[in-house]
């Protein structure tokens, strides 16, 4: 039987748990043996007590809980030769010859030492009798997998990294309380935050927040009196109508010279130059601290269980590899080549080649990075000369998705900044019928990158017969040159409807692009809509509340999530709370499911299981309804245990959206603006969709995506997230192989 050892290294991240526990339990379904090695490479240096085999209920309920119960240190002694060979030896005494190590680029170079030097350790081991023959042959090679555990995100290879996400939600709530009182006060804050050698957390919370200048090490600014420019950039906003300035310093930043550019020397610009009230903030470690997001909770999942599939393969040819993400796609790369590219970022960074550090962060930062220059001007660019201004309207279609704000914003920016007028339609298509629009300004959008909800009025409403004259009549006295539609389903039909509608009122004939934006998550063309990612957040929230509530009463809870006929947010959901089950309008819900949950739950709770929580998709079943999966299981579950039932409604809904909305329903606008700008000056009139598909960003034509598309269930004919089903109900439910009275106590 295969072991398999698992450690947390270096500086915590909001998410290890999830990864631990991935890694066990998809380890221990496989038929592996799992061991934790407590507090990193020092407890692998220790040995004893410090390298004990972890079972499937050490990690039920950690799902929600910051930093790693398995403890992180850094060790001195691994980095020697004798450190290492003890390490080795209590590996080999342990039977482990796999190693999934959850860390950062020196944790991860770590292990790919010892293994590179597992051969000769293991003819030293022998030579000195400390290992006999029988053991030197069974452990040839040891296997290496890497995740990366780092809020900064500073690993070439991966987009993202465990604990990021979570550390950007620190941030931006931190700074939108920041920015309510420094506009009461019209004071400037400065707010400082990780990142010694990375910029991604202030480039990102840059973009989520709205702030007005932002401080990297990859890309210091262009200008040796940068401060001029600064000041002249936050004092033109606040002639502009701003009434508060946030300047965001990454912890690394430094000017094209190498030197140091601290928060309290900002601070000092401002105040002696502006004459202003000026305030700084270092928000420190509570970046890294607290709850996991949704995002990093099914992340970090996925990676570890991709983690353990990784290592059961390995042979002793294999190449370690390193566990990352790319767009919507778990991905695998030669884990030293990850380090070496990261170290020759580092490596850029010192020695001044700032272009280099750009390129190797990857066209997705360098990206960010642009769309962030233009968001934090003042005033936009002046429209070149003998430039034809378009117009380019912009509206919100369908349910309202928190992000819906931040589209609008970005794309208004943006349209203003290449010289052409921005119309923002209120009202979605009732407004188009009624000639309701409003011309917007820069400063118009000021404040709605944090706002939920949508400013400009949304519905359902789909244009129809005498519909069409009245919008294409719209159309031609405001000479429309393009239209941008946020929004869903609606939104989407109504598009199709006016490219059908040409030959009828030749005024359609202009180019038209749909931003995906709703909290299910359903459209055809795109695997990450807007409002998705807050609407997971909003019910991991309440069910984490759920939780407490039921442990200490033994209850089982069934909750409702939002979604009509489409189970994604019921099965993210599932992922991101560890809940035992999720009904699913796409597998449907029988009398024989029902039977063995509700003996699932019994023999759970028989053998001092304290909660369960069942999520059931709003539209799962027509007859067993949430209630009546409530009323069953309480009288089925007599006297082991209470059942309570949580509509988790509107809430889902509300809010104001997470940082990842925040940055998609940007970096979305973005590309669509130049779409519609392309399109017109070219004198073209597609009719697209924009989507991630994968890894990557894609425009899909109107026709193709209705071909892809149920209607009926309003939900996409291959749904992506399906095939993580299996995952999710392993990782809640122990398989038949490893089922024990003991295992069904475990969530």
């Amino acid at each position: 039987m295969k072991r398999i050892g698992v450690f947390t290294s270096g500086g915590d991240a909001q998410g290890m748990n999830a990864a631990l526990r991935a890694v066990v339990r998809a380890g221990l379904d496989r038929g592996a043996e799992v061991f934790a090695i407590y507090e990193g490479y020092q407890g692998l240096v220790n040995g004893g007590d410090y390298i004990r085999p972890i079972g499937w209920n050490a990690v039920g309920g950690i799902l929600q809980m910051g930093g790693t119960i398995i403890g992180t240190a850094r060790s001195a002694e691994f980095r020697t030769r004798e450190g290492r060979v003890r390490a080795a030896y209590n590996l080999i005494k342990n039977g482990i010859d796999g190693l999934v190590v959850i860390g950062g680029d020196g944790s991860l170079t770590g292990a790919d030492v010892l293994r590179s030097e597992w051969p000769g350790i293991l003819d030293e081991l022998r030579q000195d009798g400390q290992i006999d023959e029988d053991e030197y042959a069974r452990y040839p090679h040891l296997a290496i997998v890497g995740l990366v555990g780092s809020i900064d995100n500073d690993m070439w290879g991966t987009d993202i990294t465990i604990g990021a996400d979570s550390a950007l939600h620190r941030i931006t709530y931190a700074v939108d309380c920041i920015s309510s009182t420094a506009a009461s006060h019209q004071r400037a804050f400065v707010v400082e935050v990780m990142g010694r050698n990375s910029g991604y957390l202030a480039l990102m919370s840059a973009l989520a927040t709205g702030a007005d200048w932002a401080l990297i090490p990859e890309s210091p600014p262009d200008v040796e009196n940068w401060e001029d420019k600064m000041c002249e950039v936050l004092s033109a906003g606040r002639k502009a109508g701003r009434r508060d300035s946030i300047v965001i310093v990454a912890e690394g930043a430094i000017d094209r010279n190498g030197n140091e550019i601290s928060a309290d020397y900002v601070c000092k610009v401002l105040a002696e130059r502006l004459h202003e009230d000026v305030r700084v903030t270092i928000l420190g470690h509570v970046q890294r601290g607290g709850a996991p997001s949704s995002y990093d909770r099914t992340m970090s999942t996925l990676v570890g269980v991709a983690a353990v599939e990784e290592i059961l393969g390995a042979t002793a040819d294999s190449t370690p590899q390193l566990i990352g993400m790319k767009g919507n796609r778990v991905t695998r790369l030669p884990l030293m080549e990850c380090v070496e590219k990261t170290r020759a970022i580092n490596a850029a960074i010192r020695e001044r080649n700032f272009a280099q550090a750009m390129e190797l962060r990857g066209r997705g930062f360098q990206e960010s990075f642009r769309i962030l220059r233009t968001l934090v001007r003042a005033l936009p660019h002046e429209p070149k000369p003998g430039q034809r201004r378009l117009n380019l309207a912009v509206m919100t279609a369908s349910a309202p998705a928190p992000g819906m704000n931040t589209a609008v914003r970005a794309a208004v920016r943006f349209g203003l900044d290449r010289g052409h007028h921005m119309l923002g339609i209120n009202n979605s298509f009732l407004g188009l019928i009624e000639n309701d629009i409003r011309e917007f300004g820069w400063m118009d959008v000021d404040h709605w990158a944090s706002m939920g909800g949508s400013e400009l009025g949304t519905n359902r409403h789909v244009p129809v017969g005498k519909d069409f004259y009245a919008i294409a009549r719209t159309i031609e006295e405001r000479e429309i040159d393009g239209l941008l539609i946020i929004g869903g389903w609606a939104g989407y039909t109504s598009a199709l409807h006016l490219l059908h509608e040409r030959e009828n009122f030749p005024a359609f004939d202009i180019p038209i692009i749909c931003l995906p934006a709703t909290i299910n998550n359903n459209l055809p063309g795109s695997e990450l809509s807007v409002g998705a990612d807050t609407a997971l957040n909003n019910i991991v929230d309440a069910i984490n509340k759920i939780k407490q509530s039921a442990v200490a009463s033994r209850r089982c809870f069934v909750v409702e999530v939002m979604g009509k006929y489409c189970g994604y947010l019921a099965l993210m959901s599932m992922l991101a709370t560890g809940a035992e089950r999720a009904y699913l309008n796409e597998e449907g819900v029988t009398l024989e499911d029902l039977y063995c949950d509700v003996q699932m739950l019994n023999t759970g709770f028989e053998h001092g299981k304290r909660l369960g929580v069942m999520l059931r998709n709003e539209r799962a079943h027509p007859l067993y309804t949430t209630q009546f999966m409530a009323d069953l299981f309480e009288a089925e579950g007599g006297d082991l245990y209470e059942v309570r039932m949580s509509v988790l409604g509107h809430l889902q809904q509300g809010g104001d959206p997470t940082p990842f909305d925040r940055i998609l329903a940007t970096r979305y606008a973005h590309r669509c603006i130049g779409f519609l700008e392309e399109q017109a000056s070219a004198k073209s009139s597609d009719v697209t969709c924009i989507g991630v598909q994968g890894s990557d960003y894609k425009l899909s034509d109107i026709d193709e995506i209705v071909r892809r598309y149920d209607a009926k269930h309003e939900r996409p004919k291959e749904q992506w997230w399906m095939g993580l089903r299996d995952i999710a109900q392993m990782l809640a439910q122990p398989g038949p192989q490893y089922r024990s009275k003991r295992m069904l106590a475990g969530g």
